[in-house]
């Protein structure tokens, strides 16, 4: 079975399922951020086990279930939950996932994630663009890609006018939007302190387990992308705090109010 059969079946059933519905921006929620979902007005929901190809997501705070309908007014497909390079070992699982929903109409994707700050500025709670990324996994999501389009120019991958968008919103609904760089580690387990030393050597500003192989299909799907990443943590050997993914669910809910109200301003009156 093909991808590109997956996904055309994809857009078939959602279509069916929604009611023919043409959304235009794409959202992945990352830990701790189910909540947003409840902001999908109209929503037609399809677990991950009726859609070919989805993966079936393994990891506290991912539901596996995709949305269709409007978040302020702009139609939208959610993905409520991801799959990470490290509960398969495979880099490319949001393939299909991404791929539909640019087959769906999306011109362009949200990305979020719980990641850790190398910056002790950005404490638990921090809201950050991404302005790039450092993949420190030595795997791609296109390994074995056919044609040349697997080629995919990153430069500007995190866009430079959504990000600019994003910006203008947080300082007009007052919410403070850090910038940074992410890096990415394939966990699952969390990184040492000198791998933290190390990689705030090489320019990252925070480190997570996941965004960077999504950002990658983006782009090679055409997708415009825009990502921020809910700190929940110092990253490790920065203080005392023993890391766990309990502490990432439970800061990441906290701090959703303030992704939420930045997202339902940013949607508001989507750029046509």
């Amino acid at each position: 079975m093909t991808i590109d059969h997956d996904v055309a079946r994809n857009v078939e059933l959602l279509g069916e399922r929604s009611g023919g519905l043409k959304p235009r921006v794409g959202i992945v929620l990352g830990s701790g951020l189910g909540p947003l979902a409840d902001d999908v007005t109209n929503a037609a929901i399809v677990p991950y086990g009726d859609l070919h190809g989805f993966p079936a997501p393994g990891v506290g705070g991912h539901v596996g279930r995709l949305l269709l309908g409007a978040i302020s007014g702009t139609p939208v497909a959610m993905l409520h939950g991801r799959a990470h390079y490290y509960e398969s070992g495979r880099a490319d699982a949001m393939k299909v996932p991404v791929r539909t929903l640019a087959a769906l109409g999306c011109e362009a994707l949200i990305l979020t994630n719980a990641a850790g700050s190398l910056r002790e500025e950005v404490g638990p709670g921090s809201v950050m663009a991404i302005s790039d990324h450092i993949a420190l996994t030595g795997v791609s999501p296109l390994f074995g890609e056919a044609g040349d389009g697997k080629f995919v120019n990153m430069v500007d991958a995190y866009d430079p006018a959504l990000r600019a968008r994003l910006h203008e919103t947080a300082s007009a609904i007052g919410l403070i939007l850090h910038e940074g760089v992410y890096a990415w580690f394939c966990g699952p387990h969390f990184e040492t302190p000198a791998e933290i030393r190390a990689a705030r050597v090489l320019g990252a500003d925070a480190v997570g387990m996941s965004t960077a192989p999504e950002c990658i299909l983006a782009r090679h799907a055409g997708l415009k992308v825009v990502a921020m990443s809910i700190v929940t943590n110092l990253a490790a050997g920065m203080d005392d705090v023993g890391l766990s993914h309990d502490q990432t669910l439970s800061v990441a809910a906290m701090a959703a109010g303030d992704v939420r109200k930045l997202l339902l301003a940013f949607l508001a009156d989507w750029p046509t």
